[in-house]
């Protein structure tokens, strides 16, 4: 059994990868979340990252970079190795983006990390299908409006969002699983989560390129509680 730190975004994916390392062997030891040193993650925003570790009952580690990338992510994975104990990495990876190799596992190989991808190569439909079955509830965080407009902000991530998303795969060639960046969710509950996540207000907010869910209130509750419907200004 490996002692693994799982690299955290608090989306679907990365979710998913816990899981699936809870049962193939990996002991995950904290979530890990790299971030610049003054970050806005406009799709994973930290406070939510916080709340899902608590609900998770893990440590989270929020671990710096910067430029030049390649070096700050090696030392920031060398200390995952000597000041927490792990010999292991798990992500949520999926498939190379843009034709890259995989940024973890290169980063990684002069450490001896080892690196979990157990979504690698899976297919999209059985992964949003496996989603739902295993009980995990995903809200889209936020869209590159190219691919989905600000409608989508909010949703939940059910029957009728993926049958609505392979409709516009038909018409796009969308990644069913946002693999490409064409959007983005948070887990507000899901196996492990000894507590949900009761998203109680958010606005949908614009850029140029993108729409995203600002939180304006959430917190943890029981997870009987959980059904309550969220409200959007």
């Amino acid at each position: 059994m490996h002692d693994a730190a799982l690299l955290w975004t608090g989306g679907k994916d990365s979710s998913m990868a816990l899981y699936e390392a809870d049962r193939h062997g990996c002991r995950v030891r904290c979530l890990v979340t790299f971030a610049p040193p003054e970050p806005e993650f406009l799709a994973h925003p930290l406070a939510l990252i916080k709340l899902q570790a608590q609900a998770l009952a893990l440590p989270h580690h929020v671990l710096p970079i910067r430029a030049p990338f390649e070096k700050s992510y090696e030392t920031s994975l060398r200390r995952l190795q000597e000041e927490m104990g792990v010999d292991c990495v798990v992500t949520g990876d999926i498939a190379e983006v843009d034709g890259h190799p995989n940024w973890i596992r290169e980063r990684s190989r002069s450490t001896g990390l080892r690196v979990e991808t157990p979504l690698w190569q899976r297919d999209r439909n059985a992964l949003l299908r496996q989603l739902l079955d295993r009980g995990f509830r995903a809200r889209v965080s936020c869209v590159k409006t190219r691919w989905l407009d600000e409608t989508w902000v909010g949703r939940e991530l059910n029957d009728t969002a993926i049958d609505e998303l392979r409709i516009v795969r038909e018409q796009t060639g969308l990644d069913l699983c946002g693999e490409e960046g064409e959007f983005h969710t948070c887990v507000i509950d899901g196996p492990r989560f000894t507590r949900g996540i009761d998203i109680r207000a958010y606005s949908r907010r614009t850029t140029e390129s993108l729409a995203y869910m600002e939180i304006d209130e959430m917190a943890l509750v029981d997870l009987v509680d959980c059904e309550k419907p969220v409200s959007d200004g």
